[in-house]
């Protein structure tokens, strides 16, 4: 093995480094970051033999063009349903392909999906944060966003032929648009008609989105009493609605504490596949007992589980 270096000949909005996330430092302010599709991020790493939480390269419906300037790279793409020319021939994202020096790869967005991941086969090159190389939006701390004219070093690279070809694309990564919730912790701020209009919508994916959250266009659900709450930390998936009534559903990059009521949470088994929904896309929400959520939870952990176990082992 040796190094490989690639040069960024372009790279859209929102591409950066992310890696497994920094959990366990939110109670110093710190937000856990990583992936937005933690599914799709896995599947990359493990089809291309690296551990599931290595660095790996996020990418947004921007999209992103790489020249290989020297070495040999393995590299896999998985999220989304992106369309990737590498070298002049054009294939589907989930897949894992060799580069080599001289040639170029371009990933765009396909039909579906706002999200894919490149992973690499090697150690990228870059800074942590706090012990991670996720790269936190708002600050740039950690691996950090992908700009033309950069180039990116990854030490000990190789080809890793014997897993190239398809990645298999699990049911569960295609966008979801009806998101299982359970109801609060400030439910109690909003009348039951609003509680209705909250859970009937409809609701409209907005183009106001970035990795803190996204805010949908539907019915006003504005709090309807006196907001005595403290501040008070927020989880990935809270639907959390300020004076004006919109609904914001928060995302990777979320803010550790807020004041604003959170009329619902998000199963987060369902967050990896509502990220790849596009602006425009139609949302339902659909209320579930905390008793259901917890069965939901573990019937999807069983069934990414067995998806991820089943694509470590190589073809050959």
């Amino acid at each position: 093995m040796s190094d490989a270096t690639l040069a960024v000949t372009f790279a859209g909005p929102h591409v950066s480094v992310q890696d497994g996330g920094r959990p366990g430092l939110m109670r110093y302010g710190v937000p856990c970051s990583g992936p937005m599709d933690r599914l799709a991020f896995a599947a990359a790493n493990l089809a291309l033999g690296n551990a599931a939480h290595a660095p790996a390269i996020e990418i947004s419906m921007g999209g992103l063009m790489l020249e290989c300037q020297s070495g040999v790279v393995s590299y896999a793409v998985a999220g989304g349903g992106f369309i990737v020319d590498h070298a002049g021939t054009k294939r589907s994202s989930w897949s894992v392909a060799t580069l080599r020096a001289g040639e170029k790869l371009a990933i765009r967005p396909g039909h579906w999906g706002s999200w894919c991941y490149l992973a690499l086969a090697g150690t990228l090159a870059v800074p942590e944060w706090l012990g991670s190389a996720s790269t936190h939006a708002l600050s740039g701390f950690g691996g950090g966003r992908l700009v033309s004219g950069q180039r990116m070093q990854i030490a000990d690279a190789g080809g890793r032929e014997r897993r190239e070809g398809d990645i298999p694309c699990p049911l569960q990564a295609r966008p979801r648009g009806e998101l299982r919730v359970t109801m609060g912790p400030q439910q109690r701020f909003f009348h039951p008609d609003t509680i209705t209009a909250f859970l009937s919508g409809p609701w409209t994916m907005t183009s106001a989105w970035d990795r803190m959250g996204v805010r949908l266009r539907g019915p006003a659900i504005a709090p309807q009493a006196e907001l005595d709450m403290p501040s008070e930390p927020i989880v990935r998936g809270s639907v959390q609605v300020a004076g004006d009534g919109v609904a914001t559903v928060l995302l990777a990059d979320h803010q550790t504490t807020g004041g604003y009521p959170k009329i619902a949470t998000v199963l987060d088994c369902d967050l990896d596949a509502f990220v790849q929904l596009r602006p425009g896309d139609p949302v339902l929400f659909r209320a579930v007992t905390p008793a259901g959520a917890i069965g939901i939870a573990r019937t999807a952990a069983i069934g990414a589980s067995a998806y991820l176990e089943a694509i470590v082992k190589g073809r050959g």
